[in-house]
């Protein structure tokens, strides 16, 4: 908010006066603490506003009070008019937090120091003309978007956009008495900014009112002109929906007919842009005038429509029936224009209650239509929650704790921030200065060497907050350092930025990734049986025209063993090696010496003719540190030393673990179960089975279970060896969308 004090005071008396007469008129809204609170407030701002005029001339106070009372006529609580009465305190008090705090408390400290921030954003893209229609950045509409998003961002209580909102209108309202410069900037500022803001809320009184006096200063002459074809005042016009809104109710009444029906005259920034996008007359506008009926179901719309056209001739080529064929964002209503009362047209749009609350919170989809703008499925969702809450606002004005409800972090998963020439850029929740730089330019991630952030110099792993104006700071040629990849050390947050210095590091060593790649593609095809074979078809299979780049991805790590088994396999048929399948020492067997060989390949010290088995708590494999446990009467079981049973045996019980050990010279396959998360997909089941095959891992056992969209499987499969069972979840891991493998304790 801009003011001046080149204005001869105003009298204390006056303002006294002023203040006793508008809390008379608003004190029947309030309790009596309620009203002591407002009237606290105008007592502190009175004095600090008496020398100030807002840049519309208007006494400071008296723009504050018409705000609040703009507020007061939305049904909202004491404390956002006392915030409202109190917004410009900052800018005259210099210890106006503690002074606030100490009066008024928390809350309404918070709501002014909200609207304060929003001031300094809003101040700042006026100056880099954000703005302006006639911006020549390219994208302009995508910026204001985001100057939109960063103001509802800096706001814990939405309250505080709603206290600007009401400010802004109240600006407009007296925006005559400023220059004409003044009137233009403010008007398409309020169109741009203020007015989406509104309509996306749902507050749409202020929405249409914004919209009509910025339209007002902005086409001044096509204003007058659709004015004047109304031929009537806006009062007039009013009063023609009232009566028409009776009339309905009467008749739906006799009619048996259940329904609400409310109004509103069409508005002037409404006609003349309906004018504009469909290259009509205003003679061809047919819903100049408009109501609406809410019934129960669909049958009671069909019902109503009859009545309508029954009782005033409806207008050919004027009828949509968007229930029985939707719009594409799933808006559903009737819609008819009939010649109604004095000749005049009239649009009625019948919709059931249902319809009307997917329309005006659903997913917020209709101002996304009305607007035209991009889908941001959580940003919609966001909006429609707190359209919610407002709807709450009115009908349990008197509950305390829904208040709380305002105080929300619904939009805190993301920060935004400011180029030096003014640019919205929007990041992550917890991003750096170098994720900033990366995401403007990734030549400027790598030079960056330092951060201003509100022109202080920062550590480049500083959190950058709301608002903030960040500036990197460069040299001439640099790389990007090995310490931001560090996860503890905080530099790095988003992805993409992390990707880049990967990407960086990946392509600073050329032959030495072409002679690991070389070495890394000769044990595979060894590995698959394969002997002489055109290594270029294979880097051709993955999309590389040159196999020296093929094998320096490879070095790099660019391309996983998956992906090579999986090019070789199509390109040649491998002869397979002949290798005996040893049997499985899953099977329990009986013992022939004290201390021999048990079973298939274990052996264990002190034991006769008893029965053995392995444990299927930890299911140990060969190369696995194994111990013997004598039960009581099923033999020895072999369990992990490292086995959870084990190590809780109680002291009692320790004679009975015996020493054991895998026989060095049998090759003999165990069970082992293994698990695998994944983000699921078609085909995710028969990828990592093709890997089992390929490996020659015998699957005996599988399970899968899928929620949101993530699959935990579970494989029990058989397994010569450690390193076998090692391999085999590294190629897991490099299967697309797999998380992570490893094996079941």
């Amino acid at each position: 908010m801009i003011t001046t004090n080149n204005q001869p005071p105003s009298l204390p008396v006056a303002s006294e006066n002023e203040i006793s007469s508008w809390l008379a008129s608003s004190a029947q809204r309030f309790s009596p603490t309620e009203v002591e609170l407002i009237r606290h407030a105008c007592d502190l701002a009175s004095p600090l506003y008496a020398a100030h005029v807002e840049l519309t001339g208007s006494p400071l106070l008296q723009h504050a009070l018409g705000a609040a009372t703009i507020l007061i006529d939305m049904n909202m609580d004491a404390e956002t008019i006392a915030a409202t009465i109190l917004h410009a305190v900052p800018e005259y008090l210099d210890d106006w937090r503690a002074t606030l705090e100490t009066r008024f408390g928390t809350n309404v400290t918070g709501l002014v120091d909200g609207i304060s921030r929003m001031e300094q954003i809003q101040a700042f893209s006026e100056t880099e003309g954000l703005h302006e229609p006639d911006s020549k950045n390219g994208d302009h509409a995508l910026q204001i978007e985001s100057l939109r998003k960063m103001l509802l961002a800096m706001v814990e209580d939405i309250r505080v956009v709603l206290i600007k909102l009401a400010e802004r209108t109240q600006t407009l309202r007296r925006l005559s008495g400023a220059s004409t410069s003044q009137q233009q900037r403010i008007a398409q500022e309020s169109l741009t900014i203020f007015a989406p803001l509104a309509n996306r809320l749902g507050v749409w009184q202020i929405k249409w009112e914004l919209e009509d006096l910025s339209l007002r200063y902005l086409e001044p002459q096509r204003y007058k002109e659709v004015a004047k074809m109304l031929d009537e005042r806006r009062v007039d016009r009013e009063q023609y929906i009232v009566d028409v809104v009776s009339q309905l109710k009467l008749e739906l009444s006799q009619a048996g007919i259940k329904g609400e029906v409310t109004g509103r005259p069409k508005h002037i920034y409404s006609i003349i842009k309906k004018m504009k996008s469909k290259q009509l007359d205003f003679s061809e506008l047919y819903d100049v005038r408009a109501v609406r009926i809410l019934v129960d179901d669909v049958k009671d719309c069909y019902a109503a429509l009859g009545l309508i056209h029954n009782l005033w001739q409806p207008i050919p080529g004027e009828f949509d029936d968007y229930i029985a064929r939707p719009k594409s964002n799933n808006y559903r209503s009737l819609h008819t224009a009939v010649s109604g009362p004095r000749g005049l047209a009239l649009e009625v749009q019948i919709r059931t209650l249902e319809m009307h609350q997917y329309s005006e919170l659903g997913v917020a989809a209709h101002w996304r239509y009305k607007e035209g703008g991009k889908s941001d499925a959580k940003f919609d969702e966001k909006i429609a929650w707190l359209r919610q809450i407002l709807a709450w606002k009115d009908e349990v004005a008197d509950s305390g704790d829904l208040l709380e409800q305002f105080k929300s972090e619904l939009f805190q998963d993301k920060v935004y921030v400011l180029t030096p020439q003014g640019k919205v850029i929007d990041l992550p929740k917890g991003a750096t200065p170098i994720d900033f730089a990366y995401s403007l330019h990734t030549d400027l991630g790598h030079r960056t060497r330092g951060a201003k952030v509100n022109g202080s110099i920062v550590s480049l792993n500083t959190k950058l907050q709301n608002g903030e104006r960040v500036e990197i700071l460069t040299t001439k040629i640099g790389s990007p350092s090995r310490d931001w990849l560090n996860v503890t050390l905080g530099f790095l947050q988003t992805p993409s930025a992390r990707a880049k210095v990967r990407h960086w590091f990946k392509y600073q060593h050329f032959e030495e990734n072409v002679a690991q790649g070389r070495a890394k593609l000769d044990r595979e095809l060894h590995r698959a049986g394969v002997g002489a074979i055109n290594q270029e078809k294979i880097a051709q299979k993955l999309q590389y025209q040159k196999l020296e780049d093929f094998l320096a991805a490879i070095g790099r790590g660019d391309v996983s063993e998956y992906q090579i088994a999986l090019a070789i396999q199509e390109n040649e048929t491998p002869k397979p090696k002949e290798v005996a399948r040893p049997a499985s020492t899953r099977r329990s067997s009986t013992a022939h010496s004290a201390a021999g060989i048990v079973g298939e390949g274990i052996v264990i010290e002190g034991i006769g003719n008893l029965q053995t088995s392995i444990a299927k708590c930890c299911k140990p494999m060969p190369t696995d540190t194994i111990v013997g446990y004598l039960t009581r009467d099923h033999g020895v079981t072999i369990h992990r030393r490292a086995c959870s049973f084990i190590m809780r045996l109680p002291e009692s019980r320790h004679d009975r673990v015996l020493g054991a050990q895998w026989a060095s010279h049998l090759n003999v396959n165990t069970d082992v179960d293994i698990e695998v998360e994944a983000h699921d997909r078609q085909g995710l089941l028969r990828d990592i089975s093709d890997l089992f095959v390929r490996e020659k891992v015998n699957a005996t056992k599988a399970n899968t279970l899928t929620r949101n969209n993530l699959a935990l499987m579970q494989f029990s499969i058989e397994i010569l060896d450690l390193e076998q069972l090692n391999r085999l979840l590294a190629l897991i891991q490099q299967v697309p969308d797999v998380i992570a493998a490893r094996r079941r304790i």
